[in-house]
């Protein structure tokens, strides 16, 4: 359950909060960003008519159909900036939700993913059902395999998929992370580092 104003959790520096109609344009701005969209979509921005008519209506949809899980918009706990977001995405299995992040460049390199990450993985374990938070990413993408790692979650495999359209280090293959409620050990108080 979120508390005042669609708010689900606050930490030292994020605030991670439902998102609104009113956020298409931050949602576009940041898909927008080639280096935000590297791993994703070998840098093409994804098209706002998407983000406005395709995603963010499953993300508001999501919200009352999984309750404690979805997609919170990240923002700055000082001065309300939106940094992007987090998610604890259902996954059509029932295995467990997905952890994912996008953040802005400029939010980049100051521990804001693994904070974030860190706290929404404490959050799912406390919702009835979780067993396991898992991850995947491209191989190559070092960076977001640290965060994975910073927040708790252990690599289980490499495997590889066929896409219609590659983009550089598909080559290399997807990783796969997960936690399983069993190996988490609860936060130890606030910034947990």
């Amino acid at each position: 359950m979120t508390g005042s104003y669609g708010v689900l959790l606050t930490t030292v520096r994020l605030r991670l909060r439902r998102f609104t109609t009113d956020d298409v344009p931050r949602l576009v701005e940041l898909d927008s960003d080639p280096e935000v969209m590297r791993f994703l979509t070998g840098g093409r921005p994804t098209p706002p008519a998407t983000v406005r008519d395709e995603q963010l209506p499953r993300i508001l949809d999501g919200y009352d159909r999984h309750p404690g899980l979805g997609r919170w918009a990240a923002e700055d706990t000082v001065d309300g900036a939106f940094l992007g977001w987090f998610a604890l995405d259902p996954s059509d299995d029932g295995t467990g939700p997905e952890l994912g992040y996008r953040l802005r460049r400029a939010a980049w390199g100051r521990g804001l993913a693994t904070e974030g990450a860190r706290a929404l993985v404490d959050h799912a374990f406390t919702l009835a059902g979780v067993r396991r938070v898992w991850a995947q990413t491209m191989a190559v993408n070092v960076r977001s395999r640290a965060v994975l790692a910073k927040a708790g979650l252990r690599y289980v495999r490499t495997f590889h998929l066929d896409w219609p359209d590659p983009i550089a280090g598909t080559e290399h293959g997807e990783v796969e992370y997960e936690l399983l409620r069993a190996d988490h050990l609860p936060p130890c108080g606030p910034g947990r580092r």
